[in-house]
């Protein structure tokens, strides 16, 4: 019995993916992420007070970010994780502080949003990945002011970093859409988008 199924064993584990490779060969930035990942839960930061949501450039470019829920307890533990890892990355290797401006989001309030139009999102009620906590909206903090403004080469400097390190820890950034969205990170699962509309 055992010559019939060992090799059938060592051919599957021949071919299973490798989810985190420590060899010599894997960058020093691979190992810290899966360090990081693996390792010890990451704190969410302090809220910060309301009024650095109500600034002319903030309400120019998210009129109604002022409304939206910066909770991470209404966020997936594991996109939690992964999120707060993106935000140590960037802080550690970029000088970047991030900040929170909307996590999860109501049904209520995304099909609010989506009445506002296209520009605003593409994604009805039930249809993103905030109504499940998988997904947050994120900007920079500088100078004690958010700073959201694609104009500014420091923050598009910022957003693309943003979105190779998002990608390093296995989230899908919005930058690399076709209605980009900087900000926007997200963690896909399949079968997620629609199932409280479908009840």
């Amino acid at each position: 019995m055992t010559l019939l199924v060992a090799p059938s064993l060592l051919i599957y584990s021949l071919n299973t993916p490798v989810i985190f490779d420590f060899s010599e060969d894997s960058g020093r930035a691979d190992r810290q992420i899966a360090i990081l990942l693996e390792g010890e839960q990451l704190v969410p930061p302090s809220p910060l007070p309301p009024e650095v949501f109500t600034t002319r450039e903030v309400e120019l470019v998210r009129p109604d970010v002022v409304l939206a829920s910066r909770n991470w307890n209404l966020l997936d533990q594991e996109f939690t994780q992964r999120l707060l890892v993106v935000f140590r990355l960037m802080k550690e290797r970029h000088g970047y502080d991030m900040v929170l401006l909307e996590g999860y989001r109501s049904p209520e309030r995304q099909a609010r949003l989506f009445e506002q139009g296209g520009h605003v999102t593409q994604a009805g009620a039930n249809m993103s990945y905030h109504q499940y906590g998988l997904a947050a909206d994120s900007a920079f903090f500088r100078d004690g002011k958010v700073v959201i403004s694609e104009r500014d080469p420091w923050a598009m400097r910022g957003y693309q970093l943003y979105g190779e390190i998002a990608a390093q820890v296995g989230l899908t950034w919005g930058g690399s859409w076709k209605m980009q969205d900087y900000g926007h990170v997200e963690l896909r699962r399949p079968g997620v988008l629609g199932r409280l509309a479908a009840r």
